[in-house]
C-alpha cells in the first residue's frame, strides 16, 4: 500500500485534535504519515508519541505553511477560517505539489454556517434553509459574508485544476472532546458559543440571549464534525469522482437545531444548580451588555443560520447526537469553565 502524506493543522484544537485522534485509528492508518504543525514544543513532543511527526509553527509563518503543503498529499485544515494568509500560504504549497508531481492534493478546509447567518438581532427565526446541495444558493452568496474570503480562495484553487477542495461547514459544535490527545492534555476540549454565553452570565450574573432570543442555529456534536471529515476523506480516496467538490463540496454538519433563548434558559438553570446563580431566570442584553460580555461579535448571538448536511449524508455520514445531548452538555461545559476559574 502506498504511503499517503497528511498534514493536518489544528491538531491540539477542539476539533482538529478529534480529526488526528481519528485518523490515528483509521483501517489504513499505517499507510499514512501524518504531520502536525504545533505551536508548542511540550505539546509537540506528547503527540509525537501517537507516531505523529509534529512540526514547530503557527499560522504566521507563511513559508513554513507553503513548505508543508508542498509535500502533502491530502492538507486538513483546521485553524482558521477567516485569515486569509495563512490559507493562501497553504493553497500555494498545494499548487506546488502539484507542479511537482502532476497529481491534484486534496485539500480539506474548514469554514463555518456564519456565512449563512442573517441579521435577526434575536427577533425571528425566519430565515431561509440551505442545503450543502444547493450549489447556486451558495454561490450567490455575498464575497463579504463571514469566512467566504477564505472559502473563495479554496473553490478558485480548485477551479483552477490544481488542488480538490472540501470545505466542511459546521454549525454550532457542542460536547467535550475525547479522544487520545485529550488523554495526553494536549487538546482544547471546549467549543466557542455555548461557553461564551456561559462565561457572560457568570459575568453579568444572569443568563442572557440577544433581543427575543428566538434566532436558530443548527448544532452539531464534535463527535459527529469529526466523523464527518473522516467520512469524507474515506469517500474521497475510495472513489474520488463521485464526491462532489470546489463548488460542490461544501459539507454541512449538523443534526438539529436550537434557539439562543433555549440555550440561554439551559446555561441559567446550569448556573442555579450549581450554585453559582441565585436565579435561573434567562433575560435579554442590552446593547451595552452585549458589547460588553460576548465582545465585537455579540451580534452573532442573534443571527439565524439555518443548514441542512444532504450532501454530507449522501457521501455516508450518520451523526447520532441531537439536541437533547446537545442541551445536556451546556452543564459539562460549565463545569469545566469553573475547574479553570473557580468562582468565590
Amino acid at each position: 500500500m502506498s504511503t499517503t502524506k497528511i498534514l493536518i493543522t489544528g491538531a491540539t484544537g477542539y476539533i482538529g485534535g478529534s480529526v488526528l485522534g481519528r485518523l490515528l485509528v483509521h483501517p489504513e492508518s499505517k499507510s499514512f504519515e501524518i504531520v502536525a504543525l504545533v505551536r508548542s514544543a511540550e505539546k509537540a513532543a506528547k503527540i509525537s508519541t501517537l507516531g505523529v511527526k509534529t512540526v514547530l509553527g503557527d499560522y504566521d509563518n507563511l513559508a513554513l505553511l507553503t513548505e508543508l503543503a508542498s509535500n502533502a498529499d491530502v492538507v486538513f485544515e483546521i485553524v482558521d477560517c477567516d485569515r486569509l494568509p495563512p490559507n493562501e500560504a497553504l493553497i500555494q504549497g498545494a499548487k506546488q505539489r502539484f507542479e511537482a508531481t502532476g497529481k491534484a492534493p486534496i485539500l480539506i478546509h474548514t469554514s463555518g454556517s456564519a456565512f449563512i447567518m442573517d441579521d435577526a438581532h434575536g427577533l425571528h427565526g425566519n430565515h431561509k434553509v440551505y442545503s450543502d446541495l444547493q450549489s447556486d444558493e451558495i454561490e450567490a452568496l455575498p464575497d463579504t459574508a463571514l469566512h467566504r474570503n477564505v472559502d473563495l480562495a479554496y473553490l478558485k484553487a480548485d477551479k483552477e485544476g490544481f488542488a480538490k477542495a472540501y470545505i466542511v461547514t459546521p454549525g454550532c459544535v457542542w460536547g467535550l472532546a475525547k479522544g487520545p490527545l485529550v488523554d495526553l492534555g494536549v487538546q482544547h476540549t471546549q467549543s466557542m458559543l455555548i461557553p461564551y454565553l456561559l462565561k457572560a452570565a457568570i459575568a453579568r450574573k444572569q443568563a442572557g440571549y440577544i433581543g427575543l432570543g428566538k434566532n436558530i442555529w443548527p448544532l452539531v456534536s464534535n463527535a459527529d464534525t469529526a466523523d464527518l471529515y473522516i467520512i469524507v476523506f474515506n469517500a474521497i480516496r475510495k472513489n474520488p469522482d463521485t464526491v462532489g467538490r470546489g463548488r460542490d463540496g461544501f459539507y454541512f454538519a449538523e443534526n438539529g437545531e436550537f434557539t439562543m433563548y433555549e440555550a440561554a434558559q439551559a446555561a441559567g438553570k446550569a448556573l442555579k444548580e450549581l450554585g453559582i446563580l441565585d436565579s435561573e431566570e434567562a433575560t435579554p442584553f442590552s446593547e451595552e451588555e452585549a458589547l460588553k460580555y460576548l465582545g465585537p461579535y455579540w451580534f452573532v448571538f442573534g443571527t439565524n443560520s439555518l443548514s441542512r448536511g444532504e450532501r454530507s449524508r449522501a457521501v455516508g455520514w450518520k451523526p447520532v447526537d441531537g439536541k437533547d445531548g446537545f442541551l445536556a452538555s451546556i452543564k459539562a461545559d460549565l463545569v469545566e469553565i469553573l475547574k479553570a476559574s473557580p468562582q468565590k
